[in-house]
């Protein structure tokens, strides 16, 4: 009974010709046994129809086609029909080669087809089985093992001398194989002779009359001892075309079958190799031809094996041809499913798939270890089957290396990896599993004898961490387990108990049995169904170590990295004299003083030179030291290596960076830039994406220079931290010196102590990096890193700009009485604008709007330091606001403006906009204020002064925004107040020197009025101004006097004098605030001093000027008891001569007692500050609650 299976089929790997993928479900004597067949590839020529043999026909006699080539046999010529063909040691070796995509994950067996159906048959045969069993992943591969040929090759060459006395421990050493019988070759031949006959399509094959009988001259071609004995490969030496061609063969291991067949038995899936001869011809597509001598009936033994061959190979039916004595008698057709229940040879298909499972159970939970040799061995006659570890055996007596097995299985381990690599971006949970194959591949390799691989091994695990990841891994991608070296443990494995599964026990067994892995002590049990069960939980995933930060992941890469370069050094021969550095010793890192560096100047030509090698490189000159060969497989394998350690260093500069660690940054970029300089050296061509590498490195380099200079007062603890070398450092620069001085990069990461020179070396690593963008054309492939670029390149124009700028206002301070500028001065200013000017021109070219307005901000301070540094000296009495001052205010000004238009408006960045507006007001300002101070009388006329000064602090109160809450809205209401006190100052003082022009007067009165009512408004708006507030109304006090002294009625004097006291009496906040002040002061005073001591009056506070407090108080007790003493005088006057109002009397009673009391108050001159603002608010509060004049 036959439905299509549901298994899908990859595209051969091999080859072009390739049978229909197809599968049958067979129910056989009432129990279900599932098996799907799919041919993955074939050699094998389209099928021809049998030639059914006329009966009678000799087959001792050879047909004409006998042993010849033709177009129905294909390439593979005799073999192809030789069925009993000897199986190569490593033939399931071959078929992994081909198939690496199954193995490791999808399938549970790779074997040649008869060793599978030797193992099923255990239980029914006495034979002696010797298998080699290797794990890859939760894939087995079994391949016979013949020992006797081992051992007649080791007496040759003296290997495996171990394994032959334990071997014979544990057999009956009389035991041998016997000698292939006379019989044995007869049969061989008639089978042969039969099969080419068969496939003569053009009737019966006619006999070729011959005098010698071939039959009887011995074994066919291609079947004696000594071809198998060839059939092993010699030692294994690495191809050196390995890396560059994984499909090629290596040392013979080639797929030799006809067909490759992923055969599913059950729930079991193995990938198989058959050379069963298939024709056509019956009631199926397909049909297997077998000779049968007619005396000797089937037993159970060729029953299964003609069973498994068909289920195997898919083949619907067995046509059995019977002769007697090489006599053709007659055919006979039978289906598959009929096989198992043949006359003498019954068996149960349920009993073979137990065995089946069983088997396979007991292997994958014992063997366990990849890169290890395992030995299935069970001797003929013997019901014990027992499993060795052949590599630990073999490790406890002799040199790993003696096992043939060695190189063929770190090989596969190795591609199975490869291939896993191909795809490790779709899926990144493989990664555990593709490092526990590479650390068991290096395990089984020789540096000595396999460089090439070990060093790509070494790549491709560095190629696993991740070095631009985020630091903490995803747990679903990388599971967490501490075993991490073998991807299946012992330990994990579930234990069966002896009493259930008795197969583990050994306490009864030989001495020698305790070297087994794990005993059958009967196979009778693998037909017992599930004996084995679940004893084999295949994991998952393997784990992959979790890193816990960036320094310990890119650490593990290095040390895959410095293994792969040891490995490819080790492999190139010395030609010449290298230099004999001694990779223990540490390499001195050059350490840059201010006294030896050449400054700025030699930095020039450093750059210059390595422009031009960068030019260089670009048109494909190398040069390596250690000899090696462009193109070879060590030149390519070191460039990889070497590229991988520059990022890693990288990645750990970076990471130093983010900690502040600006020593150990620079000591790792200075690494991973001698990395890049070892590969400018060897590589002949630079890729887009290493030069792209290189500008972040130099950008990177840049970065930590700036910082550097940034923190000077660490810097003993960053030498420290820069000097220091780890031991793999020191043996990866061994390494890069073989080829290379590595000095390109030097002027780049040298640590100097001197300011200027790390702020010169910061700009010219970002100057280099925007130089290789533009040659290289870059700008335009990247263009975010070239916006990156060219805002560093402006920022540290602007801190070099800055630099130069606080030089020259410390050499302004320190110039004493010499009025002339400096020439220093000049070039710091002249150096300062430089770096401004360029720092701009880089922001506006990449549109950063707020960082060019920045540095013209800058540039407007700049002009305002040359404005300061040409007024003269402080001593001279003459001094006068100079054109020069003038001018480079004005520069200033214009600067400012500039960046307001750069910014457009203040949503473009308020903090900046703020700032700027603040300059510009300030600027604007300080003009004003140097005017007015030191007026130009000697070039210009006074009203033009008054006009410009007024001009200027009217353009300083518009930048100046005293509404918008912020930090700085407490300063500009304090600017917006000083302007318009000094403003009412300034008028007030024209309306007392000027004369005539009478509307000219009224103009200046009412200004004047207006500014100090809105001075004094802002001041009570403060509360850290109570001086500032006082000064300003005692000038109004004064201006009122002013006004009073042009009056001549009593009437508009009395009123004055009210207005003049009201405002008086309006300073009581002023006092409030000044008291609160000295109490807070007398109250610390008391807590810091013993009782004792005693308190100076001229001890100030941080919140008050006491000299200026005393000073505003004398003025205002004086002007406060002239205006009582003129209304009194009024008072009275008014009162003799109109006799007065009550309110008149009321406000003289009040205004005498007053005046009275602060009489008495300034006669006593012991009262403190304290005292004396007290009073004066009793005084004013007496005043204010008195009636006043209106």
């Amino acid at each position: 009974m036959e439905e299509p299976c549901g298994a899908g089929a990859a595209a051969p790997l091999r080859g072009d010709a390739e049978e229909p993928k197809q599968g049958s479900v067979l129910f056989l004597g009432g129990n279900e046994v599932k098996s799907c067949a799919v041919v993955k590839y074939s050699s094998a020529p389209p099928q021809a129809a049998f030639a059914r043999l006329q009966e009678k026909t000799d087959l001792k006699l050879p047909p004409a086609n006998w042993l010849r080539e033709s177009a129905k046999l294909g390439p593979a010529g005799t073999t192809i029909l030789g069925n009993s063909k000897k199986s190569k040691p490593f033939s399931s070796f071959g078929m992994a080669y081909d198939f690496i995509d199954s193995v490791g994950n999808d399938v549970d067996v790779v074997s040649d087809s008869e060793n599978i159906k030797k193992l099923l048959k255990i239980p029914y045969s006495k034979s002696h089985v010797s298998m080699a069993v290797h794990r890859i992943g939760r894939t087995l591969l079994l391949d016979e093992l013949d020992i006797q040929e081992l051992f007649m090759r080791s007496s040759q060459t003296g290997d495996w001398t171990w394994l032959k006395e334990f071997y014979q421990r544990l057999i009956d050493q009389k035991w041998q194989r016997k000698k292939k019988s006379k019989e044995h070759w007869y049969q061989k031949a008639i089978l042969s002779k039969f099969l080419y006959y068969s496939i003569n399509g053009d009737g019966a094959a006619q006999p070729v009359p011959s005098t010698s009988k071939q039959h009887q001259e011995g074994p066919v071609a291609g079947e004696s001892d000594e071809a198998g004995r060839a059939s092993w490969p010699a030692p294994f030496e690495m191809p050196s075309s390995l890396s560059e061609d994984p499909g090629a063969s290596n040392q013979g291991l080639k797929n030799d079958f006809v067909r490759n067949i992923l055969w599913t038995f059950e729930d079991i899936h193995m990938l198989v190799g058959s050379n069963m001869p298939i024709f056509g011809g019956g009631r199926y597509p397909a049909v297997s031809l077998r000779l049968r001598d007619n005396n000797k009936p089937i037993n159970v033994l060729t029953g299964i094996d003609y069973w498994l061959d068909n289920l195997i190979c898919n083949v619907p039916e067995l046509v059995m041809c019977f002769h007697v004595n090489g006599i053709v008698q007659k055919y006979e057709m039978i289906k598959t499913e009929d096989i198992p229940n043949l006359e003498n040879s019954n068996f149960s298909t349920k009993v073979i798939k137990d065995i089946a499972q069983n088997i396979l159970s007991f292997l994958k939970s014992n063997c366990t270890k990849e890169g290890h040799t395992y030995w299935l061995f069970k001797a003929s006659g013997s019901d014990i089957v027992k499993l060795y570890d052949l590599t630990t055996l073999c490790e406890e007596t002799e040199d790993k290396y003696q096992n043939p097995f060695t190189m063929p299985v770190a090989i596969l381990l190795y591609k199975v990896a490869c291939n896993m690599m191909l795809k490790k971006n779709q899926n990144k949970k493989h990664y555990g599993t593709i490092r526990t194959l590479l650390l068991n591949c290096l395990k089984l390799l020789d540096n000595g004898r396999h460089p090439q691989i070990i060093a790509s091994a070494n790549y491709m695990l560095s190629e696993l961490f991740q070095l631009d990841e985020p630091k903490k891994e995803d747990s679903a991608d990388f599971p967490i387990n501490g075993n991490s070296d073998e991807s299946y443990s012992e330990e994990e494995e579930e234990m069966p108990d002896s009493d259930e599964n008795g197969s583990y026990s050994n306490s009864s067994d030989p001495p020698d049995d305790n070297k087994a892995v794990a005993i059958i002590k009967s196979v009778g049990e693998l037909s017992v169904p599930e004996k084995y069960k679940s004893v084999h939980r295949i994991r998952p995933s393997c784990a992959f170590p979790v890193c816990h930060g960036t320094e310990e992941r890119c650490r593990l890469v290095l040390n895959h990295v410095l293994e792969g370069l040891k490995s490819v050094d080790s492999s190139v021969k010395k030609e010449g004299d290298l230099p004999a550095a001694d990779p223990s010793t540490p390499i001195p890192l050059k350490y840059e003083d201010e006294s030896t560096s050449g400054g700025p100047e030699s930095l020039e030509k450093q750059m210059a030179l390595f422009l031009d090698k960068m030019g260089s490189f670009q048109k494909g000159k190398h040069c390596s030291q250690s000899g090696m060969i462009p193109g070879s497989w060590q030149y390519k394998m070191k460039l990889q290596l070497i590229l991988k350690s520059s990022r890693a260093y990288y990645v750990l500069s970076d990471a130093a960076m983010v900690l502040q660690k600006y020593g150990r940054a620079l000591r790792y970029i200075k690494l991973a830039l001698q990395c890049h300089d070892t590969y400018c050296c060897l590589c002949g061509s630079m890729l887009p994406e290493v030069l792209g590498f290189l500008c972040q490195c130099l950008t990177l380099c840049g970065d930590i220079q700036l910082m550097l200079a940034q923190n000077a007062n660490n810097r003993a603890a960053y030498l420290e931290e820069y000097n220091y070398q780890t031991k793999e450092d020191q043996e990866i620069l061994h390494s890069l010196h073989r080829e290379s001085r590595c000095q390109v990069f030097a002027w780049a990461t040298d640590l100097s102590t001197d300011l200027e020179y790390q702020l010169s070396v910061s700009c010219k690593c970002y100057e280099a990096a925007y130089e290789i963008l533009l040659f290289s054309n870059l700008k335009s492939q990247n263009p975010e890193q070239h916006i990156q670029v060219l805002k560093r390149m402006g920022n540290i124009r602007n801190e070099i700009g800055v630099f130069y700028m606080n030089q020259a206002a410390a050499v302004q301070t320190e110039r004493v009485g010499n009025k002339n500028v400096s020439t220093t001065e000049q070039q710091l200013w002249k150096k300062s604008f430089s770096c401004f000017e360029e720092g701009i021109q880089n922001f506006e070219s990449i549109d950063d709007a707020t960082n060019a307005a920045l540095l013209l901000c800058n540039t407007g301070r700049l002009m305002r330091i040359c404005a300061q540094a040409h007024c003269a000296a402080e001593g001279d009495f003459k001094r006068e606001f100079s054109p020069e001052e003038a001018l480079y205010y004005n520069k200033a000004i214009d600067y400012y403006l500039k960046a307001l238009r750069s910014l457009g408006k203040r949503d473009v960045h308020p903090a900046v906009w703020d700032s700027v507006n603040w300059e510009l007001s300030t600027t604007y300002f300080t003009m004003a204020t140097l005017q007015q101070d030191y007026a130009p009388l000697s070039r210009k006329a006074q009203e033009q002064i008054e006009k410009e000064v007024s001009e200027a602090m009217m353009k300083s109160l518009k930048y100046c925004d005293i509404d918008t809450v912020s930090e700085r809205q407490p300063l500009c209401q304090y600017r917006a107040a000083t302007i318009h006190h000094r403003l009412a100052s300034m008028y007030h003082s024209c309306l007392r020197n000027q004369v005539g022009d009478e509307h000219l007067r009224k103009q200046h009165r009412v200004l004047a009025d207006l500014h100090y009512s809105k001075a004094v408004r802002l001041f009570q708006l403060l509360k850290d101004a109570p001086c500032e507030l006082l000064r300003v109304q005692l000038e109004r006090v004064a201006f009122a006097e002013f006004q009073m002294a042009s009056q001549n009625s009593s009437a508009g004097k009395l009123k004055t004098l009210s207005g003049a006291l009201d405002i008086m009496t309006k300073t009581k906040g002023a006092f409030q605030l000044i008291r609160k002040e000295l109490v807070a002061e007398t109250e610390q005073i008391s807590k810091d001093r013993s009782p004792a001591e005693s308190v100076s009056v001229s001890d100030s506070s941080a919140g008050l000027n006491k000299e200026e407090v005393l000073k505003l108080l004398g003025i205002f007790e004086s002007r406060m008891s002239f205006l009582l003493l003129q209304s009194i005088k009024l008072l009275t006057s008014s009162k003799k001569k109109l006799g007065g109002s009550s309110e008149e009397e009321a406000a003289l009673r009040t205004n005498k007692q007053v005046y009275s009391l602060l009489l008495r108050a300034t006669a006593n001159k012991g009262l403190s500050p304290l005292e004396r603002c007290e009073l004066l608010l009793g005084l004013l509060e007496q005043l204010e609650g008195g009636p006043g004049l209106h």
